[in-house]
Parts: C-alpha cells; structure tokens; sequence
C-alpha cells in the first residue's frame, strides 16, 4: 500500500505558531473497523484525541448529528485532535464536518474500504455494539449502505485521503496516525489504490425484492468510480493544508440522499445513524424524509429522519416508498474559474520567492474587485516548491481558499482527471504563439488541437513580455467539449535563464515588473470574459423585458414568408414584396437565407414571444447546415472549425456566397457582442478569400462583403456577393435594397463597432426597404426591376466614395487604382 508515513517537523517557535488542528473523518460501512481504528491510534498516540460516535454521544446512548457537530467543536477549541466515527458513505453525510474541521485546522479521511464480506461477517458476530447492529440484519445494512458509496475526493476539502483495503493497510494507517506527535504534519494528497467498490449480494437483493438490484447496484458502483477514481488513480491532490475546496459538483451522475432508517415496534432493535435508503431516479438516486408505520420485528433507528415498511421476518414492499427529490444547491461548478501555472520559473528560471509573492499579491488584488471567482494555481509535482511557497502566503494573508487554492494535476485534464471545473485556462506561451518548447504550452496546444493555433493566429502573430491575449476556443476544439474551456489566455513572463533568448540577466527589478505586468494582463484578460459574460445575461434580462415594447424586429419578421402562386419556396433577403411594386405574384422568390414558414400564423404571435420561437421551419435550414455541415456535403463547398461556406440558393448577382458560423446560440447580428470579434475577423477573412478566388477568376467582377440587419434565417450569416446584381433570382424591389440600402452592413464596418462599442448598430428600420430604386452607383432613379437591371449593366460610374473608403469594396488589382476617390 502506497501510504506516505513521513512526518514532517519545523523549528519549535515556528510549528507552535502555525499549529493547526486535525480532523480525521472515518470512512467506511458497518464492521469495517472505524472505532476500533480510533481506539488502537489513541492507545499508542501522545498527541491528544477526542473521538465522536453518534452511536453513544448521548451518555452513552444514540444522539443527533447536530450533537456530534457541537461535540467536536468543543474538542478542537480544546486543542485536540479529532475522530469523526460515522459511517460518512455519502459527501452530503460528510459535508457538515469538513466545513467545522477546515475552520480550525487540516480535516483528513480514512477510508476503511474492506470487502463487504468481511464487514458483514463482524457485524453478524458481535455483541454489545454501541449501536446495536449486529446478528442477522447486518448483511441488508451494509449491503444497502453500500449500495450509495461515495468515496470522498480531495475537492470536498480533504487535504489527506488514505485509502485501507485490507488489515495490513489498516495496521499502517494506525501506526501513522498513532505515531504524529502534538506539532508534527502529514503529506497531502491521496495515498492507496483502491479497488473497484464492494458489490452488493445478490441474495440480499433478491430478498429486497429487488429484481434489478444488482444491474442498479452496478450503476452506483460506476457512478461512484466516475465521481472519485480519477483523483485515487492519479493521485491528483489539492497542494498544502489550505488547499482544500468547500464545495464542487460531481463528475458524472449525482448521488443525492439523506439519513433514513426503518422504525416501527422492535424486538431486537437496531440502531445505526447513518442507514440509507434509495431509490434509484435515472441517473441520480435521492430520497426523502418519510415516515411510513408499520411493525417491524427487527428494526433499524436512525436520529435523523425515520422512514418505515412493514416488515415482519421478512422485509416486504420496499420498492413502494415514496420519494420526494430535493433541489440542487448551487456548486462550485457554477462559479467562473481560471486555472494558471506559475509564470516565468520552470524554464525560465524566475527566482520563486520571488515569483511567489508576486502571486500572492496580485491574487490579492484580483480577488478585492471579483468576488463570485474562483483562481487555481496548477502545477504537475507534489513536490512544488512553488505550489508550497504560495499555499503558504496566501494562508498568511488569509486569502479565502474557496477563491484562490493550488492544484496537483494536468492543466489542460482539470475536469476529466481531477473534477475540477475551469472555464478559462492560461498558457506560459513563447513569444511566436506557437506550440512545441515542451511544458504547459506545449500541452495546452496539443490537447486544444489546431483550432487554437488558427484563433490566436488570427488575433496575434506574436507577444511581448508582461502581456497576454485572450482566445476563445471553437466548440470543435477537445478541450472545449471534453473539459468545459471555453478561453485560454496566452500569457508571457520574463525571461531570467541566459540559455534562452532575451535574458534579463539578473535585473531582477526589471524581471518583477514584467512579473508583476504578465499576471495583472492575465488576470485582466479573465475580467474581461467575466464582464462580457455579465454584459451578456443583462442584456439577455433586458431584452426579454423590453422585446414586447420593440416592434421594428418582429414586423419586419411578420413581412417575411410570401410564396409564389405554384406553391415554390424561395428566401426573400430579409424583406416582404413592396405593395407598391407591381411584380407578377410568381416572381416573389426569396433566397436561401430568408426563408420562413408559410403557414405560420403571424396575426396571432405574441410581441413577447423569443426570437428563438419566431423562427420558422425553413428558416432552421442555415442553423441545421452550420451545426451538422457532415450530414450535408452536397450543400457545402468548405468545412471550416467555425464557419461553412455554402452557395446561395438563389443568388442575387452572378457570384453570392454565405460564410456561416457554426458557433450555437450566434442567432444573427444582433447576438454578436465583443467576444465573438474574433470569428466576425474570421468570418471576413474567409469571405475575403472566396472574392479573391473570384477575381483571379473574373477581373470584372467587384465584391462587397456584409450582414443584413434583420435576417429571416437562422444562425450568423455573412454575404459575399459580386456588386453586378446579374441575377434572375432578384426580382423585386426589397430583393435590391436589402443589399444596397444602409440595412446591409459591411463586413469592415461591424468589426470596427464591435470591437470599439461591443457591438453592432443596427439599420433594420423598413423604410429602407420601401425607397424608390436607385442605382447603386451612379443613383440614377427607376422606375422597376427590369429597367434598373437594364441600366446596371451598362453603368460605367464610379461607385460612391463611401463605398470605396476602408475596404469595403473588394476590387480587382487592375481597377484599385481608378476606384479610388479623388
């Protein structure tokens, strides 16, 4: 068994001053040994310890958890070390004292994980037990208490988890424990493997009535291996006693109970505080706080909340209990986390004293302006001298280790490898921002994949000391799926090993300001993601209270969805058909992008309603490409990470391409805020390399890249459209001003905004949509489609200057030079 014995022992004057006291919280089911275990360490220690047993806290009776809270607080105020004997199978069971142990001191668990067997068998053989559990229940006991197993994990707030399989293990942990004297600590993390949890016996399930029992107990089994193996298997560990996390949310299904036991008349009576039973609910097993009468020969009592079925020798009509399910609480997982490593100090070689203070300070900083965050600082070695160094700072300046405590782990496995979720995670990139160099950035690069090399590729070709710059990570990328990230921040430190390019040497007043300027930009940049994200749920509240008041959206969407007479479909860009415009009623196409349902009953449609609701069936067309592009190569001609590029289905000029985003939730120009800046660039890049295709196949041609203000289709859309509106698909008047009228805007333009306002203006006012047509380059005025297409083709003017300023025309090389305004 890999149990670390070592004991560590400071200077006299230094332990005493941070001598801290010790929780340690049995683990285990009835008859795996636990107040034996506390009796055996407490024979040999010399170091004081006070053991609670709900079984006889009450004068040597049964009592309540609220009793054993109260008692070990007293213990630990005394200056004593603690055992907490309960059974504490379950995180909630456990929760109450990691909060009461970690408010004086370092709270351990031992878990006494012997086969189920064995358990049984000692519980079946005693007498005199404390809490009456023996004789012939104590195989359905232990059997249903280990049916609801949660092994506990390092993030509940265990600063020390040993594991004991067997007699051996055990005699071990008594000697450890045994053995740590008054001002002497144990290592952190998690010591001993352990095996795959116990199975609960077929016969006792049968008996139960349980027909499914052993598939369901499986379940569990794996539903508690998924919430814990990762940390034993890896031996993660949160680093240094004030390590620990309060609270975190399970990997995999939730476990949920409380404290039930059966009651009734009792002959030979039962008593245990912590026999549980469930009821299995999907994926999550919770119960509730029942009391169902009825007699019972062999009764199980518990001090906490009863639950009972009639039972005579036999226990019949379980599977009936009635069940009410309790609401989550909010866990850490809701709370906004960046996890970073420590800059500068591996490779090159920033003093960590140094860095450690730098650290902790800016930390400090941080933390005094954000408070609903959480900030990890990660390294790989339970050996980090760094890890070490700014546990111990940050302890001194009692910064809360909800908000900042250190990680042994994988940066870029957080979640799948140890249950801690991050939304952010930071890189100590090189000043190319490019992968390979090894360590952390070169992990990060390779878990992400080549979608973060082409996002930061498209913000930055390189990065200067002190400075760091946000990514956010394409939904395609593994560690945004598989781990929850959804921005790394590339950050770079000073540079103090003169084996690597740009040494300071050993100006370390100069290395501490970049020190001090690369976490402050790091942490900035983490502000700035929490503030957009805030910006983007006001704005969300505001716009579901102030949508019934604005109707420009929702009329122009009510215009949408005319069909021509032989029953084709086809999108109209954002636009109904003029009155006033005598087209014949077949002419009244639409192109892909504008398509709504026909049979949607607008009259009716509440102003309120979402626009998630107000698209229609052909409008989800863009929407189902963009998210499944694979289930639809005959309508795509490229696939890129965040956009596909697809043809118009009925073009309005010559050359009309769609570049569509393929991120979820990005409905149209109107959900595009700052963050989003880099896929607009992207978006526009890859618009612009189509028109350049375009050219060098037509010189002739001339391109304008935009959006329209208010779309009828679904999901994010840029047009690439060639300006000779040599379509037979443009037939009316709302056809033409949707891409000449100030309702279209440019490309440039929106990124410009964006970037400078956080987000678009929009024109979407439709009396754009209803001025007399007027040529787009010379402005000369007509009076319908066809002689306006008549002109067009001739119209040798120049286009407005507006048009030509800021690239908002995409022009052949040959004409650039005549195009451009006097």
């Amino acid at each position: 068994m890999d149990i670390d014995t070592q004991i560590t022992t400071k200077g006299k004057e230094e332990q005493i001053e941070e001598k801290k006291g010790i929780m340690v919280i049995l683990v285990g089911a009835p008859g795996s040994g636990k107040s034996t275990f506390c009796q055996d360490v407490m024979k040999i220690s010399n170091r004081p310890w006070f053991r609670v047993c709900q079984d006889a806290i009450g004068n040597g009776k049964a009592g309540t958890k609220v009793q054993c809270l109260a008692s070990a607080a007293t213990a630990l105020k005394e200056g004593k070390a603690v055992f907490i004997d309960r059974c504490n199978l379950e995180k909630e069971q456990r929760a109450d004292f990691l909060k009461l142990g970690r408010s004086h001191g370092n709270v351990h668990a031992v878990v006494l994980d012997l086969p189920a067997k064995l358990c049984i068998s000692r519980c079946a053989k005693r007498t005199g037990h404390e809490g009456n559990l023996q004789g012939g229940k104590a195989a359905m006991v232990v059997n249903r208490m280990l049916q609801k197993k949660e092994l506990p994990k390092l993030i509940e707030g265990f600063s020390r988890i040993t594991h004991c399989q067997n007699e051996t293990e055990v005699q071990a942990a008594v000697s450890t424990y045994g053995s740590l004297g008054l001002l002497d600590s144990l290592p952190s993390g998690v010591f001993g493997q352990k095996n795959s949890e116990s199975k609960v016996q077929l016969g006792i399930m049968k008996f139960l009535k349980k027909v499914d029992g052993p598939r369901n107990a499986a379940n569990n089994s794996q539903v508690s291996v998924g919430n814990n193996k990762l940390h034993n298997e890896n031996e993660i560990a949160l680093h240094g006693p004030e390590s620990g996390v309060a609270s975190s949310g399970n990997v995999g299904s939730e476990v949920k109970d409380c404290e039930h036991t059966l009651s009734g008349n009792v002959g030979n009576e039962v008593t245990d505080s912590e026999y549980n039973l469930s009821i299995n609910v999907g994926n999550e097993v919770k119960s509730s706080e029942h009391s169902l009468p009825g007699n019972v020969s062999d009764g199980v009592k518990d001090h906490e909340c009863t639950l009972s079925c009639n039972v005579g020798k036999e226990v019949k009509d379980c599977e009936d209990i009635n069940m009410v399910s309790h609401k989550d609480t909010v866990s850490s997982d809701n709370v906004p986390t960046l996890a970073f490593p420590s800059i500068s100090t591996a490779d090159f070689k920033f003093n960590l004293e140094k860095a450690s203070d730098i650290i902790v300070d800016q930390v400090e900083l941080f933390l005094q302006k954000y408070h609903n965050v959480r900030l990890v600082l990660v390294d790989l070695s339970h050996s980090s001298k760094i890890l070490s160094l700014v546990s111990s700072k940050a302890s001194q300046k009692k910064i809360d280790t909800r908000k900042f405590f250190t990680f042994v782990g994988d940066i870029t496995r957080l979640y799948s490898q140890g249950g801690l979720r991050c939304n952010v995670i930071a890189n100590a990139a090189n000043w190319r921002l490019r992968p390979g160099g090894g360590g952390v950035n070169a992990a990060i690069y390779s878990a992400a994949g080549k979608s973060l090399e082409t996002a930061t590729k498209i913000r930055a070709g390189s990065l200067m000391p002190g400075k760091a710059l946000v990514v956010p990570l394409p939904s395609t990328s593994p560690l945004c799926s598989s781990e929850g990230i959804t921005h790394v921040i590339h950050v770079l430190g000073p540079n103090m090993n003169p084996m690597r390019p740009n040494c300071l040497g050993n100006d370390y007043t100069k290395g501490c300001r970049v020190l001090r300027e690369a976490y402050s930009s790091l942490f900035e940049g983490f502000g700035s993601i929490l503030g957009e994200q805030n910006k983007l749920i006001n704005e969300s509240n505001e716009k579901e209270v102030s949508e019934t008041k604005d109707q420009g959206e929702l009329n122009l969407m009510k215009q949408f969805a005319l069909t021509d007479q032989k029953g084709k479909r086809e999108c109209v860009n954002e636009i109904e058909i003029n009155k006033k415009c005598k087209v014949p009623q077949n002419e009244n196409e639409s192109d892909s992008t504008d398509l709504l349902n026909k049979n949607e009953d607008r009259s009716t449609k509440k102003r309120d309603e979402s626009m998630s609701k107000a698209w229609g069936a052909w409008a989800q067309s863009l929407y189902n490409i963009a998210m499944h592009p694979e289930k639809h190569k005959n309508d795509v001609i490229d696939i890129l990470d965040d956009v596909v590029v697809l043809h118009d289905l009925y073009p309005k000029a010559e050359k009309h391409l769609l570049v569509v985003a393929r991120a979820a939730g990005l409905d149209q120009l109107a959900d595009v805020r700052s963050q989003h800046l880099p896929l607009l660039r992207t978006m526009h890049n890859v618009g612009l390399k189509w028109a350049e295709k375009f050219l060098t196949e037509n010189d002739s041609l001339i391109f304008r890249l935009g959006y329209h203000s208010a779309p009828s289709m679904r999901q994010l859309h840029l047009h690439v459209i060639s300006q000779d509106f040599d379509s037979k698909h443009l037939k009316n008047k709302k056809h033409w001003h949707s891409f000449t009228s100030p309702f279209f805007l440019d490309s440039v333009d929106v990124i410009e905004e964006v970037s400078k306002q956080g987000k678009a203006t929009l024109n979407n006012d439709e009396r754009y949509l209803t001025k007399e047509l007027r040529c787009h380059r010379c402005r000369s005025a007509h009076p319908n489609i066809p002689r306006l297409k008549s002109h067009i083709s001739n119209c040798q003017s120049p286009f407005p200057a507006a048009l030509l300023q800021n690239g908002r025309l995409i022009l052949p090389p040959s004409t650039q030079s005549a195009e451009k305004p006097s």
